[in-house]
């Protein structure tokens, strides 16, 4: 074969490879659309969540109802009102009572007056007999004129002393009628809201008997104080412990977190079902009224979430990025897809800290559940993840 024969062979080969590569170049696989997301430093916290949701409660709530029955005759107050301590919330019809008071303490001051009447004469009689015995000393009157006057005073003096107790048990038969009169009235025991009001004016109120239990007269619940009881799994109490950091999740408000704190654990373990053991943990509002026109009601179904251990300014990684093993894929400078193993710290259902086998900055794919993205395939990020 001649020269130009192998030149025109040769550049036959070469169009064929061109044409071939060129044939493989566009039927190849289209890069697989993925979402990343960057290492870069952060908070990284360990949490414990309830197993099932909770429910809003008020620190302190009364259902309250006057000690004795009768025919209501004052209700001030109505559904929804603030009160403060000590306000009238439902008196009954009294008149009876309220004159067997007013009867004791007008016995009361006639005590008084007598005990002052009395114990004047006892002061003169002591007085009078000291001057007899004197006067005896001298001569000047008898042996039995000194003995007379000093048992008038003995005798005045047993009079006061009467009077006296007669006082006394007129301030206690006040103090009878009074408590008579306050069974009739109802106060509030501390300021809160007025939740319910069973009962009119001129209905007649029956207190409950014992062992039998009837509708509260007012229900009063003090909203300063604010808190979540919820279920946490046996495994996960035991890393509580009172007053660590809590986020409190209300299903009324589901775009929101409030701001709370580990009040009390309870000292046992419920067993409602054989594989369902859990304890009951409180957790408490640190502002129960925030405001924003956001309402905090009693009630309110909740969720918790505890953070026991907290990291700041740790290489994070989002969790949805971890495959099991510690594994993670990357998404290299040439659009091929890497796999990589590192070393994890404290994790969370959102990040997981990165000790070791990714540097600030790696892009690691978050997408994980997408059809060919594993090691070795061509990817291109679709966007990238916060």
């Amino acid at each position: 074969m001649t020269l130009r024969g192998l030149r025109v062979s040769a550049f036959a080969l070469a169009l064929l490879g061109l044409v071939i590569l060129g044939f493989r170049y566009a039927t190849r696989p289209a890069p697989i659309a993925v979402t990343i997301a960057s290492a870069d430093p952060g908070p990284v916290e360990t949490t414990v969540a309830n197993t099932r949701a909770g429910s809003v409660a008020a620190c302190r709530r009364a259902k309250v109802a006057p000690p004795a029955a009768g025919r209501i005759a004052r209700l001030p107050i109505h559904k929804g009102q603030r009160v403060e301590a000590g306000t009238l919330l439902l008196e009954l019809w009294n008149d009876d009572v309220v004159a067997r008071e007013q009867l004791a303490r007008d016995q009361l001051v006639t005590a008084r007056t007598r005990v002052t009447e009395a114990c004047q004469l006892t002061a003169a009689a002591v007085s009078e007999a000291r001057q007899t015995r004197a006067l005896r000393d001298k001569g000047f009157v008898s042996e039995e004129r000194a003995i007379r006057a000093e048992a008038q005073a003995r005798s005045s003096q047993a009079t006061c002393a009467a009077v006296q107790a007669q006082v006394r048990e007129a301030r206690a038969r006040v103090a009878a009628a009074r408590a008579d009169t306050e069974r009739t009235i109802l106060r509030a025991p501390f300021a809160g809201v007025v939740a319910e009001i069973n009962g009119e004016r001129g209905e007649y109120l029956t207190p409950s008997p014992p062992g039998i239990p009837t509708l509260p007269a007012v229900d009063l619940i003090d909203d300063t104080c604010l808190y979540v009881t919820a279920p946490i799994d046996e495994v996960d109490a035991a890393r509580l412990r009172t007053g660590l950091a809590a986020r409190i999740t209300l299903d009324a408000y589901r775009n929101r977190h409030f701001q709370g704190h580990v009040r009390r654990i309870a000292p046992y373990v419920l067993a409602l079902e054989k594989q369902a053991r859990t304890v009951e943990v409180e957790v408490a509002f640190d502002n129960p009224r925030p405001g924003d026109g956001i309402p905090l009601l009693v009630g309110y179904s909740a969720d918790i979430e505890i953070i026991t251990e907290r990291r700041d300014a740790v290489l994070r990684i989002p969790t949805s990025a971890l495959m099991p093993g510690n594994r993670v894929l990357l998404l290299g400078s040439d659009g091929i897809l890497s796999e990589r193993v590192v070393g994890i710290g404290l994790s969370n259902w959102e990040f997981t800290e990165i000790r070791n086998g990714l540097q600030r900055g790696d892009q690691v794919i978050t997408s994980l559940d997408r059809d060919g993205v594993k090691a070795g395939a061509r990817a291109v990020a679709e966007n990238k993840q916060p």
